[in-house]
């Protein structure tokens, strides 16, 4: 029988990896740093490990995890958080040894999690991407897209609304929307004090879509997969992780994505969110995720399965490419990002489609499940654990 490892069992991705896998007859174990977690709680978690927690014990819970799979024969490794991922990367040639970790190298991750690399490179490969501004330690603000001469930018060069951004964050964290001119500066200043040297976008207006393009690339950067999707609801509403989505068929979104991606001789799965800019049409670029995506339910249920397919790969199976897969079919986070949506969005009883929607037959639910019940109560579980344990409680918006 099949064995894989999964890492993080608190969030609703990693509950998607173990039902996918699970159901499929594969022995799945799980872990993370508390039995008090989503994933432990399904009936495809065929084993529980409660490891050292990543963030305070970084050498044991490495250690620990290389003792297991060197004690225990894994196909294959799932790390599924970001950390997690920074961190397995460094050991990728030591764990290789023991089963299959397929993931980008560490300076590739870096690279791409810095939103400052990220538009530059995008800019040089033809990518789209929304105004950028920097701000130099001593210097003023300048733009790698109005002033290709690199010469300082006087304040009024900077569009307004604007939207201040960490260099590197996950979901919507140290994100700051600035409405008024006179709020730049001081707006960006307390930006500034948790995350050195963010980066300041002209804010794309609503109205185009939110798309992500996620994909899939084996050892050699030869594409293996890939799935677009529209977010129709999210959390924080203006902008954050999406609480109700739509697989759609998007040829540009395809295009733009996996040309970002090849540029980048990119190894492993990655997901890269665009904004339609309604102004002209355009896609433009909002971030690369080099991880495991929140809507990951999504793409599975659409017949692009990237679990499985990553497990067939440390078989060393042959895969032909998935490019084509089921359109129209919905994932909804209900508990608790949909209904913190509902809850925050002055339109709430004008959606479309209507938050009471609850049984429409083309949308399932990232953790509500009749065949596998349970998981409700571990994400209650997981609820409490982020509200009450300072270490985790920033990971609130991305569960």
């Amino acid at each position: 029988m099949a064995s894989v490892l999964v890492t993080d069992g608190h969030f609703r991705k990693t509950l998607a990896v173990v039902r996918s896998l699970g159901r499929r007859g594969i022995h799945v174990t799980v872990g993370e740093r508390t039995f008090l977690n989503t994933s432990f709680f399904s009936k495809y978690c065929a084993k529980r490990l409660v490891y050292p927690s990543l963030r305070r014990f970084p050498n044991q819970f490495v250690e620990f995890l290389l003792k297991e799979v060197k004690k225990n024969p894994y196909d294959c490794l799932f790390p599924m958080e970001e950390e997690t991922l920074l961190l397995l990367a460094k050991y990728h040639s030591e764990i290789s040894q023991y089963t299959y970790l397929l993931s980008p190298d560490l300076k590739k991750i870096e690279f791409v999690r810095d939103k400052r690399n990220l538009m530059e490179f995008a800019g040089t490969h033809g990518i789209p991407t929304p105004k950028t501004f920097y701000h130099p330690p001593s210097s003023t603000l300048w733009s790698n897209e109005t002033n290709s001469t690199g010469r300082a930018l006087p304040l009024d060069s900077i569009p307004i609304p604007a939207v201040i951004k960490p260099r590197i964050s996950s979901g919507s964290f140290g994100i700051v929307y600035v409405k008024k001119k006179e709020d730049l500066i001081p707006s960006y200043q307390s930006v500034h004090e948790r995350y050195p040297f963010p980066i300041i976008q002209e804010w794309i207006p609503d109205g185009g879509g939110t798309y992500g393009l996620s994909a899939l690339f084996d050892e050699a950067s030869n594409i293996k997969a890939a799935f677009v999707h529209k977010k129709l609801r999210m959390y924080p509403v203006q902008g954050g992780p999406s609480t109700l989505r739509e697989g759609v068929e998007h040829s540009q979104m395809m295009e733009l994505g996996l040309s970002l991606l090849r540029s980048l001789n990119w190894v492993g799965v990655g997901m890269v969110e665009f904004k339609v800019d309604p102004r002209d049409g355009i896609p433009k670029l909002m971030e690369v995720n080099p991880r495991f995506w929140g809507s990951l339910q999504l793409a599975i249920i659409s017949g692009v399965d990237f679990p499985y397919l990553i497990l067939r790969m440390a078989r060393g199976e042959r895969l032909e490419p998935i490019l084509r897969y089921k359109v129209g079919k919905r994932c909804r986070w209900l508990l608790l990002g949909d209904i913190l949506h509902f809850l925050n969005n002055p339109n709430r009883f004008h959606l479309h489609p209507s938050f009471f929607h609850f049984f429409d037959p083309q949308t399932s639910y990232d953790i509500i499940s009749k065949d596998d019940p349970l998981p409700i109560l571990g994400s209650a579980a997981t609820f409490f654990t982020f509200l009450y344990d300072p270490e985790m409680k920033r990971f609130l918006g991305r569960r």
